[in-house]
Formats: C-alpha cells, sequence, structure tokens
C-alpha cells in the first residue's frame, strides 16, 4: 500500500485520504481562518466503510495521508445473481464486481453505459455516478385524462427496474432524465 503525507493546505477534492483509522474520499474543502488562531481546513469525507459523510478540521499545517488510488472507466456488461460485469474498454478485461458492492448504483447502470470507479489495491471502493441518467420507461399505466389538480403523478418501471413518479404525460417506451442523487424524474431525454 502506497501512502504519501502532504500538508493539509494541499488537500483537493476528490482525493483519498486515511484518517482516524478510516479512508475515505474528500467531497468539499473549506478554509477557515478564526479570530485567533491557525487556519484551519474542514474537509468533509466520505468513508468507504460506511458510506457516510463527515466533516474532520485539519490545522493548516497538519499532516495528511493520502492514499494511492487507481480510478477506471469501466464499461457495464451484464449482471448475473451476486456479480456485475464490468469491461475495460482498452484492454478488454472483465472485471467482476459484488452485488452488495454495487448496491443503489444498479438502478441507474445499462448495458454499455461506462461508469468510472475507484480502485484501492485493486479493490473497488467508490461508484461514481453521473449526477443525471437517461432510462427508458418499460411499464406505466395511463393518465387519468382530465387529472390536472396539483401536478398530479403516476408510478413508471424504468429498464433497470427502478419504478419512478413521473408527471401523467409520459408514457411506456419515452426515454427519461433521472437524477441519481434523489431518484427524482427530471424531464424527457432529447
Amino acid at each position: 500500500m502506497s501512502i504519501m503525507a502532504i500538508v493539509a493546505t494541499n488537500l483537493k477534492r476528490g482525493q483519498c485520504i486515511q484518517y482516524e483509522g478510516e479512508r475515505g474520499v474528500v467531497l468539499g474543502l473549506e478554509h477557515r481562518t478564526p479570530g485567533k488562531g491557525n487556519a484551519l481546513i474542514a474537509a468533509t469525507i466520505r468513508s468507504f466503510k460506511t458510506g457516510k459523510t463527515k466533516t474532520i478540521r485539519f490545522a493548516s499545517s497538519e499532516k495528511v495521508d493520502i492514499v494511492e488510488t487507481d480510478r477506471q472507466k469501466l464499461e457495464f456488461s451484464y449482471s448475473e445473481p451476486g456479480t456485475y460485469h464490468f469491461m475495460d474498454p482498452t484492454t478488454y478485461d472483465t472485471i467482476g464486481i459484488d452485488e452488495d458492492f454495487v448496491g443503489d448504483a444498479k438502478n441507474f447502470i445499462k448495458e454499455g453505459q461506462v461508469i468510472e470507479i475507484l480502485f484501492i489495491e485493486g479493490n473497488p471502493v467508490s461508484i461514481d455516478l453521473p449526477d443525471t441518467v437517461e432510462l427508458e420507461i418499460t411499464e406505466s399505466s395511463e393518465g387519468i385524462k382530465g387529472d390536472t389538480a396539483n401536478n398530479p403523478t403516476k408510478p413508471a418501471v424504468l429498464e433497470t427496474g427502478l419504478t419512478v413518479q413521473v408527471p401523467l404525460f409520459v408514457k411506456q417506451g419515452d426515454i427519461i432524465k433521472v437524477s441519481t442523487k434523489d431518484n427524482g424524474y427530471l424531464g424527457r431525454a432529447n
């Protein structure tokens, strides 16, 4: 395992660090200078172990351990019970990733889609999804004509199996944009 230490003021968003016995990715940084004393760096970090985020404060001159990582853009090939298979588009090597690790990301990935996966020591630690994805509606009931009070919605099942609420005018076969943050309908895809 390769770890190098840098001064907290040199931390960057997206870097992976080791802190308090855990590892995580830096999601955000804020430089704070209190009225008295030294400057502080408040880093928002998502733990690889728990998936939870928390803010950790470092003195500006404090050393922070950076963990060497490998970000790979991999194409989703197929899934089978318990495993999702991704292919490296340059070498055509296939990597099997445990379904539990893929977690809710499975609701947003479809065959042929390229996803960025972060590896530490050859083990996947994070799947980075885009903020929005375009997915086809495979199942949706007809809206009730004349029902326009309070922006009514209906459930729609997407090609990945995810169910989202959509406006009544959206129908089966439409391709829609969906937020990967809150599973929300964002509009029809062009």
